[in-house]
Order: structure tokens, then sequence, then C-alpha cells
């Protein structure tokens, strides 16, 4: 038998090198050298049992047996283990703020913030006045008083974290009123019923899906009610017959009572948009004047920020809240705090915001920036993708993303996809669309209407050439 294996060019499994002879060769070095001797006899005793298997089983081709080609395997195989699984990427799906790519790109201030945090010791809870012990609250608390109009503010892991701690810092085993209106749920199941539930808090819904008004807020008001409560409408908007009560006029309501008014505000900016061309959005200053007691807000939405969930309101209801055995458990690390007070040193100089807060540059830019660099990579797609798909700069619409204005779009331009051949598309730009996804920097577009769209908005002209340079040879 082992006979004609060799004379039909195949190897027994008594041919098989052993384990010492294979790290003994010139071949594995460089192998031995990057990813240490436990990690490559690891792969090397796969490698040989799966070869054993194919020998047994009918013949491995000598070839395969070669010192080489078990290095060249060993090395790919120990090469794809490493290999970073959170990766960046190009965000073409023409939503800015897209949960699912990480939300908010950090500005190069706070880039420099993080990498300073993390290869040197920092003052995170020691006070450089005293010497002793400090907050690390009290890095960020002023900035954020500044820029809010609050008291007082403090700073936890999401706004999920923000909302559950203010509630059960404040109500737990106590009514919180919610029009029912309000009772979103974003992504990630993500419910206010459900955070009311773990905080400790009962739901008390008034009005209805479409309609609410002040006195449904009075009347639910009894003994044990905690606090009167906005919820942003993340996601979605209702239209038509509609009726809310705005926050000056909750707030009214509670403070007759003696009860604090809170506000969800979700994404939470700072500044006015429309200043910048973009749809309103109240603001967390402007919600403050208004009369909320307390407001919770993103840190990687609308402000631009890394992901955080900030409260800021009034100073005797954050310190309960700081007091909370929850804070401990939901505070943020050194990494977010290096992060997010550059970020908000940035907003103090209004008029440099938009060319220097990346997330407001990228919802800014404006589309006769856009439109060019479509044209000029259109071909450089066409001749990637091949003769059986047809691309076009065309225009589309971006919209901002993470719960932020669902309804209002920003106009783009971009490039748009189409099977070229007979018979149903949705094969070829599935593969299309997968072929782009196994790029080293993968390309994430999205499928829609019988056409891959690639919107150009987040791809800045700095990152061009290597988009494209992705591009030169072809995909397939």
């Amino acid at each position: 038998m082992a006979d004609q294996l060799s004379g039909a060019g195949l190897a027994a499994a008594s041919d098989i090198p052993s384990l010492d002879r294979l790290l003994n060769a010139e071949a594995l070095r460089p192998a031995l050298a990057t990813h240490g001797r436990t990690q490559v006899v690891a792969a090397l005793r796969r490698d040989l049992e799966a070869l054993r298997k194919r020998a047994l089983d009918g013949g491995v081709p000598r070839h395969e047996l070669d010192a080489a080609a078990v290095a060249a395997r060993t090395s790919a195989a120990l090469d794809e283990a490493a290999r970073p699984r959170l990766r960046a990427v190009y965000n073409l799906t023409g939503t800015v703020l897209h949960t699912n790519l990480g939300r908010a790109l950090l500005p190069d201030e706070a880039v420099a913030s993080v990498l300073r945090a993390l290869t040197s010791p920092a003052n995170l809870e020691f006070d450089l006045d005293t010497g002793g012990r400090g907050d690390r609250d009290d890095l960020i608390d002023d900035l954020l008083c500044e820029l809010t109009g609050a008291e007082a503010a403090t700073v936890v892991n999401n706004n999920a974290a923000a909302v559950l701690l203010m509630l059960n810092a404040l109500a737990d085993r106590r009514d919180v009123v919610v029009s029912r209106g309000e009772l979103v749920e974003i992504g990630g199941a993500f419910r206010i019923p459900d955070i009311m539930k773990r905080a400790g808090a009962k739901l008390v819904e008034v009005g209805t899906t479409n309609r609410t008004h002040a006195a449904d807020y009075e009347n639910a008001i009894g003994p044990r009610t905690a606090m009167l409560m906005k919820v942003h409408c993340s996601n979605y908007a209702v239209t038509g017959f509609t009726k809310s009560v705005d926050v000056a006029d909750v707030a009214a309501l509670a403070h007759a009572r003696g009860l604090p008014a809170t506000v969800d505000l979700g994404s939470g900016t700072l500044v006015d948009l429309t200043q910048f061309g973009l749809p309103k959005e109240d603001t967390v200053r402007e919600t403050i004047a208004a009369g909320a007691d307390l407001v919770t807000f993103s840190g990687d939405k609308l402000l631009g920020g890394p992901q955080a969930g900030l409260l800021v309101g009034r100073a005797d209801l954050i310190r309960k809240i700081k007091k909370n055995p929850l804070k401990r458990a939901l505070r943020v690390g050194k990494l977010t705090l290096a992060a997010l007070e550059p970020v908000l040193q940035l907003y103090r100089a209004p008029e440099f915001l938009a060319q220097r807060l990346t997330t407001l540059r990228l919802l800014t830019r404006p589309m006769r920036d856009i439109q060019p660099q479509a044209e000029r990579l259109r071909g450089v797609l066409a001749h990637a993708a091949g003769p059986s798909y047809a691309v076009e700069a065309v225009p589309m619409f971006s919209q901002i993303g993470s719960g932020a204005l669902p309804i209002d779009q920003l106009p783009s331009y971009g490039l748009a996809v189409r099977y070229a051949g007979s018979g149903r598309p949705g094969r070829h730009l599935d593969r299309l669309e997968t072929l782009l996804r196994r790029l080293p920097v993968p390309v994430i577009g999205r499928i829609a209407d019988d056409a891959l769209w690639l919107d150009l908005r987040c791809l800045e002209d700095r990152d061009e050439a290597a988009f494209a340079a992705q591009l030169a040879e072809p995909l397939a």
C-alpha cells in the first residue's frame, strides 16, 4: 500500500515528519520568532493531526509534507488568529453616527489625550493642589457645568447607565410618571420600562401613544411619586394628530408639588445645530433653562466624544446620585475621561467647532465636496468590481444616526452599484458586498432597491488615496 501511495505521488501516515523535526527546520524560524514556541507547537500539532487523518483516509500529496509547506500553513493560521477582531472600516452606509460601527469618531485632540493616558500615570483620583485623594468627576464637571448651565455633573459608562443610576438613586420603590408616547425602545432592546424595573422604580404611564396633556401628569401625582420624567423619542417620530407637554410645563407641574423634573435627552447636543445648517435639536442648556432638574445624555452621539453617559443638573441631586453604590459599578475609566475632556474643551471655541470636531465636520460636509470625490472614485470601483456591475456617481441622502433627528436627511453623494447581467441581482450584489467587507480595511455599504449604495459622506479627502489603493486590483 505504501509503495502504491509513493508511486501515485502520495504520502502515507508514516511519512509525516515529526514535530521535533519541524521545530528545528529553518522554514519555521520566522513563525517561532513572531508567534513564540507555545503557539507554533499548538498550530503544528493541529496541522499534523489533519495530515495524519487525510493520509489514513487515502493519502496526502508529498509536497504538503515539506517543511516549507507546513511552515506556510502554520504561519498563515497563526497570522489569522492574531489579526485584531476590532478593526478599522470605511463607513459608507450613509449613517454618520452608526451604532454598529462605533458611533462618533474622536477628534485629534482626544486621540492625543488618550495616548498620553495609555502610556503614563495620570491624576485620575489625585488632587494635585492638596496632594490628597481626588474625585475623577472633578476632571470634567466644571466644563460640563460651564457648557450646560447646570449646577453639578457626573459621568458613567453610557446613557442607559445614566438613566438606571438616576432612577435607582432617586426613585427606588417609588413612582415615576412618564408619557406613554415616550416609552421608547432603542437599539439592543433598551426599553425605558425595563430600565425602570431594573432600577427599582415603578412606572406610571400617562396619556396615550399620540397625545398627552399637562393634566395627565398632574392627575398621576400621588404620595409615592418620585419624579416626572420626559424621554427623547429616539429613532422615530410621531406625526399627525399628536400632543405632548414640553419640558417647561412638566417642570412647572413637578416643582409645584415639590418634585424633580428629569429628562433623558438621548443624543444631547451642546450647541444649536441650526447655526451649522443642520436640523434643530434641543440642547442640554436649553433643557436645563426650561426647568429640568436633571438631564441625561450620551457622549458618543451628537456630542462627538467617547461612549459615556452624562448627568447634569441640581447639585443636591447629583450628590445623592454619586453616593449610590451603583455609581462605582458604572463609573468610567481614565481613557474615557482622557477623551471626554478635550472634546468638551473644543466647545469653548464654537467658531472652530465645525472644523475640529470630527462628528460635526462629517455632518456638515457639503455636497459640493462629496460629488467630485464620487466622480473620481467611480472608475476605480468599476474596475475593481468588473464588467458584471454598473457603477454610477449619484446623489443620495445621509442620516445622522443613533436616534438623533430620525426623520431628517442630509443631501450627499456616493456610488450606486447595480448588477449588469440578466436575472435576479440579489445574490450578485451580496457577493460584491462580501468582497468589499473582506478587504484589508473593510468597506461597509448598504443594499437597497436592487443596488449597493456607498455613501461617501464619511470618506474624508485625506482617506481617499488609501481607499482607492485597495481597489487597484479586481475584487473577484
